[in-house]
């Protein structure tokens, strides 16, 4: 089966960039959300970006209205039903994962691919939702924020993933332009099991008066050659997402690398989520370009 027409569930900030990217490798593509304003709003930020890439010549404006021609959005899961290939990107409970996937293995094809975007949880316990047929031909697609600029793909195969459906999806990510890596279904996969922990320590190494916020972002971006510092890095991700995969984590290996420190539970707890919110490490609230940081410790 040639994927032609691609499905998306979600239009958040995953949900449209994986949009976007799909449109844009030249793929008819039909995006689902549950209400016509939140279609509206991600189609809106969908625009934007196109615009932006067009003002640097990265596109043409002919490209761009042929990219905008080739997205659709929906509030039915009717309209997915001829798709080749479904993307989910809803919200990060498994329990709703579950029941998308039972809806949806009712009315797509028996061909259609069924890939979730999960960042943390178990490909497998998802795919359970579906036929036995099904679970031949489920599979994650982890891709990183934002995903119109970032050229990572995380390919996750279960102990069920048939190999010919497994080498299609690695072929597809080519055609959006990232580069796949294979990665079994294993809790974080590759990219959040080798950095969660590492941002963990970073708070640890700051609770125990180590160095401050700014010394210790400073000391990785200055003796590592990183973009950004953990805390920096923190707060562009989301506290709260953070501490959210941690704990999945740390439920499934139960190794205190992957425990949330006490001062990551607090902050959450009390809505410093980073710059979502204004404040995380840092304080954004008077100038998000010069953020000062926080009196935590």
């Amino acid at each position: 089966m040639e994927i032609r027409k691609v499905g998306v569930l979600g239009c958040g900030l995953m949900g449209s960039g994986i949009a976007q990217v799909s449109a844009t490798a030249g793929f008819d593509t039909v995006v689902k959300e549950v209400s016509e304003d939140l279609i509206a709003k991600g189609f809106g930020g969908i625009e934007k970006s196109l615009a932006k890439f067009a003002e640097k010549g990265t596109i043409t404006s002919d490209q761009q209205t042929a990219i905008r021609g080739r997205l659709s959005g929906t509030t039915s899961f009717n309209d997915l039903a001829d798709c080749d290939i479904i993307i989910e990107a809803i919200i990060e409970n498994l329990d709703e994962k579950r029941s998308t996937y039972k809806q949806l293995d009712e009315i797509c094809k028996p061909e259609t691919i069924f890939a979730s975007n999960t960042s943390s949880l178990s490909i497998t316990e998802m795919m359970t939702a579906t036929s036995a047929e099904r679970q031949r031909r489920f599979i994650g697609m982890h891709f990183f924020n934002p995903v119109p600029l970032m050229k990572l793909v995380e390919v996750v195969k279960t102990i069920l993933t048939d190999d010919d459906v497994y080498e299609q999806a690695v072929e597809f990510g080519k055609k959006l332009g990232k580069v796949p890596v294979r990665a079994g279904d294993k809790t974080g996969f590759i990219v959040n099991r080798l950095l969660v922990p590492y941002m963990l320590d970073a708070i640890r190494a700051l609770e125990e008066g180590v160095g401050s916020i700014v010394d210790i972002d400073n000391a990785m971006k200055l003796g590592c050659g990183y973009p950004m510092g953990p805390f920096t890095l923190g707060d562009f991700v989301g506290l709260d997402t953070t501490y959210y995969i941690a704990e999945i984590m740390f439920n499934e290996f139960r190794e205190k690398r992957f425990a949330p420190p006490p001062l990551l539970k607090r902050m959450v707890l009390a809505g410093l989520y980073g710059r979502k919110t204004g404040r995380g490490f840092y304080d954004y609230s008077k100038d998000a370009k010069n953020p000062t940081p926080m009196n935590l410790v």
